[in-house]
């Protein structure tokens, strides 16, 4: 198997092309990249930013240069002996009628081919919600008429260009008299002999018929686990890895599957052995990835998490807290908070979702001769699901694994005060497979729908609602993150890159991604919050009078509220520029408006994607214009000066965390333009092209890393500069960064607690990564020496930026040593 030594994440689209990547292939073979980590190529709807909404996954998307022009990007990677990483879907595709198959359900119905290669519920018709008023309405007002498709010139249902093709049973023979109706009484009945039926995009929550990803309706769930259906969607994939063009898959999703287990092994005796797999999942604290799943690892949101214990304050963490409490003028409960959150989505926003294992549950409690009312069933499972703590369990058909159980006894232990005992032994034998032989097949499909509905549920009330709700720490508000209040520690952070090495030592390692909810060195910034909580408060309450003629009193409150006020001020702390002049600052606002109007939805406090709240969204972004207005001087020079020492501090996080990334146990990924700094705020904003002749120039321009060049911190070249430094050095020891042993080392005096030490070491080398953490007050390292373990101990040792080889007894003395550098020492 070919394990990347470092990856470079491209997001293609968007003015991405595989001809403008190819271009690129010779800078990043000067970075060190082993391997490029594409997006996915495949043929997506037309006007898609992303490529997750496949409509064909045996096409490659015409836009982007089309088959030819993956051929030429093939080539220039192989001559520049790089891998390529295919992110691939196998969850969903996109619900549009430019999608064939999709189309073609439509139109046949059940009797389609494609039929079962969706998830569809066939007991009733396909609901469509892609009307913007119910059907009845639409209908009244004229929008819906009969016309000729422009494809096939067959009758379609026209809603304005969009053309959904009638059944042929319900017009053949009778063509010219069905096109030419145009009575509203007609037309319904001629909806009513479809095998589907068009409803309003608000009534998609309670009445879809199709599993969606995540809340997303043109986004339908794919059966992969039927094995026609994964030969029909995986033809192009695996011609690709057989050919050799790709050396790896990154799967979407994967929690999204009803056999996750399954579908891997089906797809790694599919590739062989030699290919290359990671799994978008996302580890709960002390989780790890099932033992029988033939991928090298994740795609490393749970390392993200752990970085945060190595760079946050925790001893002045709950001063942050406290400082929040006081401007919002209320506790901060936040498992509380949690809990409303997932009672939205169970109750709302996953109510379709809901309601359908509801009725399978119903079923088989009546084929159980169990004589329990759909209303207790409700209460149970309800619970079950609000305290579920992970994305999902893998029961399959003859049951759960030891690890699904003791999970399950877990939640069951937790909410056994808010059921009844009897419904929720019910409940538990569904899941677990206890049932008569008469419900083994609803049980079956209980246990795999409950299974794909935790983990949206998840998502969606922790990283799309609380954390939009909950401003203490936006740094650590982050994919992947545990969402209640806990320690951080630097104990904790050795311990989980231990772990890394033992249990996914080839997975990949990020600290900024197309879903994370801010640039790597934007996070890196904020958390030096918690080093300075008072003065970070000081400067928010200054703030807030200075623009607190922008507040508007509306009837339902202030607007923006104190919380909001104090997440604006965070926000823009973190995507501030590092030599953004205050008079300039109105360039931010074409990315932080839009930011904060999806921050304000996400939230669905008092607004929302589904029902906005029209006065209370102008309030609050005019008073985010305001605060990047040209005619604000005195906010923004202030703004600008008190950021600063946030600023200086941030930028020595980022570079620890870089390094850490690039010697730590994993595959560091470099998402495109963090190889640089990246301020970048959650998507679309941080799905932007960086500017690679930017990059390209200062790459060739680099020479050894100077750390005393202020400049060449600001600008991210120091930044670039190291990264491409360590990443040739991992590709000319790939075992020691693959296998070497990972050492925490002991730091004691003065100011041991500002030192992250560890050491890598296998067999043949040993290296030496010392990094400040804590940086806020500019303190030097007296008095604070590294002590190193027999087998690290009298041996010369290089220092990686300088050359320079030096011999070391016992200990390495850290007073001479620039306290905002890393010092990297290689064995020699």
């Amino acid at each position: 198997m070919s394990i990347p030594t470092a990856t470079y994440r491209i997001q293609f689209r968007n003015g991405m092309t595989f001809d403008r990547a190819a271009a690129l292939v010779p800078y990043l073979q000067r970075l060190g990249i082993s391997h490029l980590y594409a997006s996915p190529i495949f043929s997506a709807t037309a006007e898609s930013t992303h490529g997750y909404d496949v409509i064909d996954a045996n096409e490659i998307e015409p836009a982007i240069g089309g088959r030819d022009g993956f051929n030429r990007l093939v080539e220039a990677l192989q001559d520049a002996e790089i891998g390529l990483i295919l992110d691939i879907v196998p969850n969903h595709m996109a619900a549009s009628l430019e999608n064939a198959w999709w189309r073609d359900v439509i139109e046949y119905g059940e009797s389609s081919r494609y039929a079962n290669h969706f998830d569809i519920d066939w007991t009733r018709r396909l609901t469509l919600p892609f009307l913007g008023d119910s059907f009845e309405n639409v209908l009244e007002n004229g929008e819906l008429s009969i016309k000729a498709h422009p494809q096939t010139g067959h009758p379609a249902l026209a809603y304005y260009d969009s053309f959904y093709p009638l059944t042929p049973a319900s017009w053949q023979d009778r063509a010219d008299e069905v096109l030419a109706m145009t009575e509203a009484k007609a037309i319904a009945e001629l909806h009513e002999q479809q095998p589907w039926r068009l409803i309003s995009w608000r009534d998609a929550r309670s009445e879809l018929s199709y599993r969606r990803f995540f809340e997303i309706t043109g986004l339908v769930g794919v059966r992969v686990e039927d094995e026609a259906v994964f030969a029909d969607s995986h033809r192009l994939i695996l011609e690709l890895v057989r050919s050799g063009a790709v050396s790896g898959l990154r799967v979407d999703h994967v929690d999204g599957l009803a056999d996750p287990q399954g579908y891997l092994r089906q797809l790694r005796q599919a590739t062989g052995p030699d290919c290359y797999i990671t799994v978008e999942k996302i580890l709960a604290e002390g989780e790890k990835i099932p033992d029988d799943w033939p991928i090298s690892g994740t795609t490393g949101y749970e390392f993200i998490a752990a970085l945060s214990h190595a760079l946050v304050d925790d001893s002045q963490i709950d001063t942050l807290h406290l400082a929040y409490e006081a401007t919002t003028g209320q506790r901060n409960d936040v498992e509380g908070g949690l809990r409303v959150a997932r009672e939205l989505m169970v109750d709302r926003n996953f109510a379709g979702e809901f309601a359908r294992l509801l009725k399978l549950a119903t079923q088989i409690a009546g084929s159980e001769h169990r004589n329990l009312g759909e209303a207790e069933l409700h209460v149970a499972l309800r619970e079950i699901l609000i305290a579920f703590p992970v994305y999902r369990t893998y029961g399959q058909q003859d049951g759960m694994p030891l690890e699904g159980e003791e999970l399950l006894q877990q939640v069951l232990e937790t909410v056994k005060n808010s059921a009844s005992p009897t419904v929720l032994s019910l409940l538990q034998a569904m899941l677990l497979g206890a049932v008569s032989e008469e419900s083994e097949k609803d049980a079956h499909e209980f246990r795999m729908r409950f299974q794909q509905l935790t983990g949206p549920l998840m998502a969606k009330s922790v990283e799309d609602t609380l954390f939009f709700r909950n401003h203490v720490a936006l740094a650590i508000n982050e994919v992947g993150a545990e969402p209640l209040p806990h320690a951080f520690s630097l104990a904790h952070f050795h311990s989980e890159m231990q772990t890394r090495l033992q249990q996914q030592p080839d997975g990949i390692s990020s600290t900024s991604t197309h879903d994370t909810k801010r640039g790597e060195d934007a996070r890196a910034r904020l958390y030096t919050l918690s080093e300075a909580p008072a003065l970070w408060a000081e400067h928010v309450a200054r703030w807030r009078q200075i623009n607190q003629a922008q507040v508007v009193e509306l009837d339902d409150g202030a607007a923006p509220e104190p919380a909001v006020e104090w997440m604006l001020y965070q926000a823009l702390a973190g995507v501030w520029p590092t030599t953004l002049q205050p008079q300039d600052a109105s360039q931010l606002e074409e990315r932080f408006i839009p930011f904060v109007e999806k921050a304000l939805r996400e939230a669905k406090l008092r607004t929302d994607w589904a029902e906005s709240n029209e006065a209370y969204e102008k309030a609050v972004l005019d008073y985010a214009r305001h605060l990047l207005s040209p005619a604000n001087q005195l906010f923004l020079s202030d703004f600008s000066h008190a950021l600063q020492p946030f600023i200086q501090a941030g930028l020595i996080n980022s570079l620890t965390q870089t390094v850490i990334k690039l010697t730590a146990p994993g595959v560091p990924d470099i998402y495109q333009g963090s190889e640089a700094l990246d301020f970048s705020l959650v998507d679309p904003d941080n799905r932007r092209t960086p500017d690679f002749a930017l990059l390209e120039q200062q790459l060739e321009e680099s020479s050894s890393p100077d750390f005393n060049d202020a400049q060449n911190w600001l600008s991210g070249k120091l930044k670039q500069q190291v990264i491409a430094r360590l990443l040739h050095l991992r590709r000319d020891y790939p075992q020691l960064f693959r296998v070497g042993d990972y050492q925490p080392l002991d730091v004691s005096g003065e100011h041991q607690e500002k030192v992250i030490a560890f050491a890598r070491q296998d067999s043949n080398h040993a290296l030496l990564v010392i990094l400040p953490r804590l940086s806020f007050d500019n303190a030097q390292w007296t008095q604070t020496e590294v002590v190193l373990p027999e087998s690290l101990a009298h041996r010369h040792y290089r220092n990686l930026w300088s050359g320079e080889t030096v011999t070391i007894g016992d200990y390495i003395a850290l007073d001479e040593a620039a306290s905002s550098a890393p010092l990297v020492l290689l064995s020699s």
